[in-house]
């Protein structure tokens, strides 16, 4: 894609497999660092190798690229795979913490950021079960 070119998705907006990836290492780190989200850390396995990956395909999905999560995890029923964990409205707000600045940090300005914050927001506020 050159340069000039209009990107197709929010997925090609961001750098496609580079972005989505440096976006979501960015937000374990913060998780992982952050005390201000020690309580979703808390919901993770010591390790966040899993979860890095899990949450990369499914971005990658979620904004237009491969189709990787649904291919190794059939439909995403996100809210479904959260139901064993106590999400409040704490465990959204440390959630969106961390996202809030790896997206900041991580994603070019514009429209496509935007648009995704938004959504963001809003499945996260779903994931809650609390």
């Amino acid at each position: 894609m050159s340069s000039s070119a209009t990107p197709a998705n929010a997925y090609e907006a961001f750098g496609g497999e580079t972005g989505v990836r440096t976006l979501v290492d960015r937000f374990y780190d913060l998780m992982d660092l952050d005390e201000a989200a020690a309580g979703i850390r808390a919901l993770h396995p010591q390790s966040l190798d899993g979860s890095r990956q899990k949450l990369f395909e499914y971005i990658s999905y979620w904004l237009g690229g491969p189709q990787t999560y649904i291919e190794k995890n059939g439909h995403p029923r996100m809210r479904a795979r959260h139901m064993p964990f106590a999400i409040g409205e704490s465990e959204r707000d440390q959630w969106l913490h961390c996202m809030r600045q790896a997206v900041d940090e991580t994603l070019p300005a514009g429209e496509w950021r935007d648009k995704f914050w938004e959504a963001v927001v809003g499945l996260a506020d779903h994931m809650r079960n609390q």
